[in-house]
C-alpha cells in the first residue's frame, strides 16, 4: 500500500513538471505579458526590519513570472519606449486630417474657440463704451424711468394690489359651479366678464394718470400675466369639469399627489398657481425637495447686475440715436436705413441682457422660492431652423399655454365653422 501511494505522487509530480513547462513554452513563444500572472519586485519581508530593500546599481522595477524568472515582455516594452525617443523612429505612421478640415471640423470641441471670441467680443465691446463715455459723456438719465410723477403714481400701485380681486372672483365662479350647478353657458359669461375687466382696469388708471414709462409697463405686463393666467384656470376647470361628467379621468405625472377635481378648488391652490412660474394651470405640479438660499442670492445679484447693463445700453446708445434721427418719411432714405442699422447692435444686447433677466434668472428665482420643478421655460432657440420653430422655443411660458389651451379651442371652432359650412352647403344642394 505504501509503494502504490508513492507511485501515485511520483507520477502526479511528473505531470505538474510537464504543465509547468508548457506554459512557459507557451509564454516564450506569444511574447504578451498578461497581469495576472506577473507582479512587480516587492520585498515584504524589509517592511518588518523597519526599512525596504533598495538596488543602488539598478533603482528600475521589471516584471517577474510565477516561476520567478524576468519577463522578456518588459524588456520589450523598455527597448520600445527607447526607440520612441531615438531620431530614426517614425513619427509619421498613418495618414491624419487638420483639426479645421470638413472632415474632422465637427469631430471635436470647439470651447476654446468659443471662449476666444468671449474674449475678443468683451474688449471690442469695451474699448466702444470707453470711447463713447470719453466722447459725450454718461447719458443716462432717470427722468425716462423714473420722472418726478413715478412717486405721485400712487393709482398705479393700488391698481396693482387690487388685481387678486379678479382671480377671487374667478374662484369663487367656480366655487358656485360645484355646489350650485350653473350652467356651462353662465360660468362661460362671468368668467368673459371677470377676465374682460382685469385687463381694462389697469389700461384705464394709466391713461387716467399719465404715469411714467416704467411705471406703466411694470403694471401692464403683471396685470397680462392675471389674466393668461385666469384664461387657463377658466379653460382648465371647464375641461375637468366635463371629464367628470364623463366619468373619465385624466393622466397624472407620476412622483406627485394628484389632486382630482373638484378637490382642486380651493384658495390654496388658487394661490400656488398666481405665484407660480406658470401660465397653465393643472391640479397639481411637479416639485423640488427644498430651497437653496445661496443659490438664490447669486441669482439674485446677477439679475441687479444685468438690468444695469441693459439701462445703461438704452440711455447711453438708443436713445441719443432716436433723439438724433429724423422722421424716415421726412428725411433722406439712405440716412434712416443707418440710422436703423445702428440701432440694431444696441437692441440685440437689450434684447438678449432681456431674455437672460426674465426667462432664466427672475423665472428660475421664483420658482426656486416655490420650489416650483418643471423650469423649461425656455429650449435652445438659438438652434432653431426656421423662424416659426424659433416662435416657439425661446417662449416656453407664452407657448405652453397656446399649444394646450388656445389650439384646441381654436381647432373646436374651426371644427364647428366646418360643420356649420357643410350643413348650409347640403341644405342649398336640396
Amino acid at each position: 500500500m505504501p509503494q502504490s501511494t508513492s507511485e501515485m505522487d511520483s507520477r502526479q509530480d511528473g505531470l505538474r513538471q510537464r504543465s509547468h513547462s508548457n506554459n512557459n513554452d507557451k509564454d516564450s513563444g506569444n511574447h504578451f505579458h498578461r497581469s495576472e500572472s506577473t507582479s512587480s519586485i516587492t520585498t515584504e519581508d524589509s517592511h518588518s526590519h523597519g526599512h525596504s530593500i533598495n538596488n543602488d546599481k539598478d533603482t528600475s522595477t521589471y516584471d517577474i513570472t510565477a516561476n520567478g524568472s524576468r519577463d522578456p515582455q518588459s524588456t520589450i516594452t523598455s527597448s520600445k519606449t527607447k526607440h520612441t525617443l531615438r531620431p530614426s523612429f517614425p513619427a509619421h505612421t498613418k495618414p491624419r486630417e487638420s483639426p479645421l478640415s470638413s472632415d474632422a471640423i465637427f469631430k471635436q470641441s470647439h470651447a476654446g474657440l468659443f471662449n476666444l471670441c468671449i474674449v475678443v467680443l468683451v474688449a471690442v465691446n469695451s474699448r466702444l463704451i470707453i470711447e463713447n463715455i470719453m466722447k459725450y459723456g454718461l447719458l443716462i438719465q432717470t427722468g425716462f424711468w423714473f420722472s418726478s410723477k413715478s412717486l405721485r403714481d400712487w393709482p398705479l400701485f393700488m391698481c396693482g394690489l387690487t388685481l387678486p380681486v379678479f382671480p377671487f372672483c374667478a374662484f369663487l365662479v367656480e366655487k358656485a359651479a360645484v355646489h350650485f350647478h350653473i350652467s356651462k353657458l353662465s360660468i362661460s359669461f362671468l368668467h368673459a366678464i371677470i377676465t374682460t375687466a382685469e385687463i381694462l382696469c389697469p389700461v384705464y388708471v394709466i391713461e387716467r394718470c399719465h404715469s411714467a414709462v416704467l411705471s406703466g409697463l411694470v403694471l401692464m405686463i403683471y396685470a397680462s400675466t392675471i389674466w393668461l393666467k385666469m384664461v387657463s384656470y377658466a379653460h382648465t376647470n371647464h375641461d375637468l369639469r366635463a371629464l367628470t361628467i364623463a366619468g373619465e379621468k385624466i393622466e397624472a405625472f407620476s412622483d406627485s399627489s394628484n389632486v382630482e377635481y373638484p378637490h382642486n378648488i380651493n384658495l390654496r391652490n388658487l394661490v400656488y398657481f398666481m405665484v407660480a412660474p406658470t401660465l397653465c394651470y393643472q391640479t397639481s405640479y411637479p416639485c423640488t425637495t427644498h430651497i437653496r438660499k445661496g443659490w438664490v442670492l447669486r441669482q439674485l445679484g446677477k439679475l441687479i447686475i444685468f438690468t444695469g447693463v441693459m439701462g445703461f445700453i438704452i440711455e447711453q446708445y438708443m436713445n441719443p440715436i432716436i433723439k438724433n434721427s429724423q422722421h424716415p418719411l421726412k428725411g433722406n432714405f439712405l440716412y434712416a436705413v443707418e440710422r436703423v442699422l445702428k440701432l440694431s447692435v444696441p437692441t440685440l444686447y437689450v434684447w438678449l441682457c432681456m431674455f437672460y433677466c426674465f426667462f432664466h434668472l427672475w423665472l428660475n428665482i421664483v420658482a426656486e422660492l416655490v420650489r416650483f420643478g418643471d423650469r423649461q421655460f425656455y429650449k435652445d432657440w438659438w438652434n432653431a431652423k426656421t423662424i416659426e420653430e424659433y416662435w416657439r422655443m425661446w417662449n416656453m411660458v407664452i407657448s405652453s399655454l397656446h399649444f394646450r389651451n388656445l389650439s384646441e379651442k381654436s381647432l373646436e371652432f374651426e371644427y364647428t365653422v366646418y360643420l356649420f359650412h357643410n350643413a348650409v352647403c347640403e341644405k342649398n344642394l336640396k
